[in-house]
């Protein structure tokens, strides 16, 4: 790499390192301009190594934070009597990592683990080996039982009828039903794991309370066919990322599929001879569905021109470096939520990735699918969740709707 080409002034004793470190940036899928700005940052922090008297071996993170307080008056430096901005000194921080990676710093030790209360132990395990829980929900259930322990105690050999249903609904007061339920759910699967631990009574669990919600009561959430396709034709095809953003709604719009569907789909799940797409969804249990043909061609035009050269294995991958697989459910969500803010639509239903499942549910159903097949597309265990979009045509239950009896006149 040319130096001129980021005008790469003196790096004081990190010069050996600016060269490898821009070769890297680039290969993570950065662009010029961000090489650029990078490397001019690390040569920075060379030059106030150097008038520090701080040599390579004592780079540290904790020396990038005093980096970050220091008054610049550094050669070179563009912004004299101003600290660096924290975006400059995430660069800093950065730049220490790189050099980490190859040896070249020392590690500031290995990050310590969090504390896990006393009472919590072993219920992770517990849950992904006896449960076949996903990480997500054993994450989501710790947080709520840590709010819980300090009213329930850490023994649970003292735990009864009386001081579960008091904490629960200590805990739930003010929520809503839907969070409510999440409380109920960890309660639950915790005092499941300590009674087949033999640590408390057995059957406590069924001294949790129920949240009262009529089963079923709510009308499904959609968006109509016409919307649904303004959705897609949103989507910019000049872009590498309209490309891929329009690969992601079809999935969604077409197979009702979720978002973390999307998130952990692999290269090796599509099966192209035979024109299937291998789903991994709750419960660890696999299914294959029928690729679509706009499903499928913008998928292969995603994979084909607008996807980076990269080893990674996940399909979907970040628009901006560096070049990695989507982190949570929440970049499948943005997407669809951009799309409907593209496309105009200023009131919907939700505007998360669910919307689209709930749209492909409600299409199938009005186009003459029987409820066994929605589930099986939705790859539904229960059949009153499929029974949940048999109310989506008002029109026709309003004609079979019996009307309300009046009350007798006096």
């Amino acid at each position: 790499m040319q130096k001129d080409r980021f005008r790469i002034r003196t790096g004081g004793c990190l010069q050996p390192f600016l060269e490898g470190f821009a070769a890297d940036l680039s290969a993570r899928g950065y662009s010029v301009l961000c090489v650029r700005d990078y490397v001019r940052t690390a040569a920075h922090l060379g030059r106030w190594m150097d008038s520090k008297g701080i040599d390579l071996a004592q780079l540290t993170c904790s020396v990038a934070e005093d980096f970050a307080e220091h008054c610049c008056r550094c050669p070179g430096a563009s912004r004299h009597g101003r600290r660096p901005s924290r975006r400059y000194v995430a660069r800093v921080h950065r730049f220490v990592a790189h050099l980490r990676s190859c040896g070249m710093v020392p590690s500031d030790g290995e990050e310590k683990p969090r504390a896990v209360p006393l009472a919590l132990q072993g219920f992770r395990d517990w849950m992904r080996r006896h449960r076949g829980a996903a990480k997500r929900t054993i994450d989501r259930y710790e947080v709520l039982i840590e709010r819980m322990l300090p009213s329930l105690g850490n023994d649970p050999a003292l735990y009864d009828a009386g001081r579960v249903r008091e904490v629960l609904l200590g805990e739930v007061r003010q929520r809503s039903s839907s969070y409510a339920k999440s409380f109920v759910s960890a309660l639950r699967a915790f005092l499941r794991f300590h009674a087949a631990q033999g640590r408390c009574r057995p059957y406590l669990d069924r001294a949790v309370p129920t949240v009262r919600e009529w089963k079923l009561s709510a009308l499904p959430r959609y968006l109509e066919t016409e919307d649904v396709e303004r959705v897609i034709a949103s989507c910019d095809l000049n872009k590498p990322q309209g490309i891929r953003d329009r690969a992601v709604l079809l999935l969604l719009a077409r197979l009702g599929l979720r978002a973390g569907d999307i998130v952990a789909m692999r290269l090796d799940d599509l099966d192209w001879k035979r024109g299937t797409l291998r789903v991994r969804g709750k419960g660890h249990k696999e299914v294959r569905l029928p690729l679509p043909q706009d499903a499928g061609e913008a998928l292969a035009e995603y994979l084909a021109t607008a996807r980076p050269s990269t080893d990674h294995e996940r399909v979907f991958l970040c628009a901006n470096a560096p070049v990695r697989p989507f982190a949570t459910s929440s970049a499948v969500s943005s997407i669809v939520r951009c799309a409907l803010d593209r496309a105009g639509i200023t009131d919907p239903p939700s505007r998360g990735a669910h919307l689209l499942r709930h749209s492909a549910a409600t299409a199938m159903l009005r186009s003459g699918a029987s409820l066994d097949a929605v589930a099986t597309v939705l790859r539904h265990e229960s059949a009153d969740m499929t029974a949940y979009y048999a109310k989506v045509d008002l029109a026709l239950l309003q004609l079979v709707a019996q009307p309300w009896p009046e009350a007798p006149s006096c």
